[in-house]
């Protein structure tokens, strides 16, 4: 059989380049000689690093995000979205796709633009519950958008939605006795509650924050455990602030490795609204509390996690409001089983199954 070309481009993010490879690799599985993929992302961003080391070849746009605090920067940024169109062109044409995929972040757009001016039909992967200004730029001429949420056809051509759910990390689905797996990995007591505490890859300075301010009462509840993780950005900070200070019941990670034996032994767990967590969760069948970033475009997060409180599928609690609230109502909520099994069976009937498996069927589709 002839090569079929793909391009998958976007990253910038956990949240756009974990679903970007679970398309990729449901791709190659559908045909592994004839599939070939190259992927598009957006120079220094975290993509250059993790998609090579997903086995898979990537070029690196000179593209960045435009800054609203500081206008005069952006000068320089239209710059780069016209040198980023220029080379985009350049990589179609040298590798002649038969179809592109864009999931979001800075490299989607130029590539996505580029591809349907040369005629090539592009797919959009949309995360949120609310559309991002340049995916809603590129629908005019998008063969199919793939969505996670309902109700799209606010923002996109209804004829033109499928929706798919967002893809998710495979692992994290995969694997027996997780639970007992993830307690002996974390030296965890099966006759305690577990709290899980994330914000992301980077991490989140609010919850790092709501979880210092109250580490006394999470040291005093004798029943729970708690695995916290810092993120990148905030680790070294935190390690300098609890020097001196003996820890029982919490453990401080820089970065959650086994993140499926974290989520198979969480009765609760406290995380940002990004669109890929919130995936994952809903998969995992998991109670939780969501602290949207108020940091991001259009605070699509907020819609995210409104979206599922309003089917009782999830807490949420404002960030501005996350410091004396927050951990109040974890230690709450996690000693009342009701509430966190009504919350766990009210997230599962928002799972998507096999979302990168449906999105690769579409493409097939497509291309044949």
């Amino acid at each position: 059989m002839d090569e079929i070309r793909i391009i998958v481009s976007g990253g910038g993010t956990g949240g756009h380049i974990f679903p970007a490879i679970s398309i990729a690799n449901a791709l190659k599985a559908k045909d592994p000689e004839a599939v070939k993929i190259l992927f598009v992302g957006a120079e220094n961003r975290m993509e250059m690093e993790k998609v090579p080391a997903a086995g898979y070849e990537i070029i690196g746009l000179p593209i960045r995000g435009f800054d609203r605090y500081h206008p005069l920067n952006n000068f320089k940024t239209l710059y780069m979205v016209l040198k980023s169109m220029i080379k985009a062109r350049r990589i179609i044409k040298d590798f002649k796709p038969v179809v592109a995929v864009g999931v979001g972040g800075f490299a989607s757009g130029p590539l996505l633009r580029a591809a349907a001016a040369l005629g090539i039909p592009t797919v959009i992967q949309e995360q949120n519950s609310y559309a991002g200004v340049t995916n809603k730029l590129l629908a005019a001429k998008a063969a199919r958008i793939c969505v996670a949420y309902p109700n799209m056809e606010r923002f996109f051509p209804k004829d033109k939605i499928l929706l798919t759910g967002n893809p998710v990390r495979q692992d994290l689905l995969e694997g027996e006795n997780l639970k007992q797996k993830g307690q002996e990995y974390y030296k965890l007591d099966p006759n305690k509650k577990t709290l899980l505490i994330v914000g992301g890859s980077l991490g989140a300075g609010t919850i790092n924050e709501s979880v210092m301010g109250h580490l006394d009462e999470l040291e005093a509840a004798e029943d729970i455990q708690v695995i916290w993780q810092t993120g990148k950005y905030y680790y070294k900070q935190i390690q300098e602030r609890l020097k001196g200070r003996a820890l029982h019941h919490v453990q401080v990670l820089e970065f959650v490795t086994q993140m499926n034996y974290a989520y198979a032994v969480a009765d609760l767990v406290i995380s940002r609204a990004g669109a890929s967590s919130i995936s994952e969760l809903c998969l995992l069948q998991k109670a939780v509390i969501l602290v949207p970033s108020p940091n991001v475009a259009e605070d699509h997060q907020t819609k995210n996690a409104l979206a599922l409180v309003e089917k009782g599928a999830a807490v949420m609690i404002p960030d501005s409001d996350a410091r004396v609230e927050l951990i109040k109502n974890a230690l709450n909520l996690i000693h009342q089983p009701e509430s966190l099994n009504d919350l766990s069976q009210n997230i599962y009937k928002l799972a998507q199954q096999n979302s990168a498996g449906r999105i690769a069927d579409e493409i097939f589709k497509l291309i044949k």
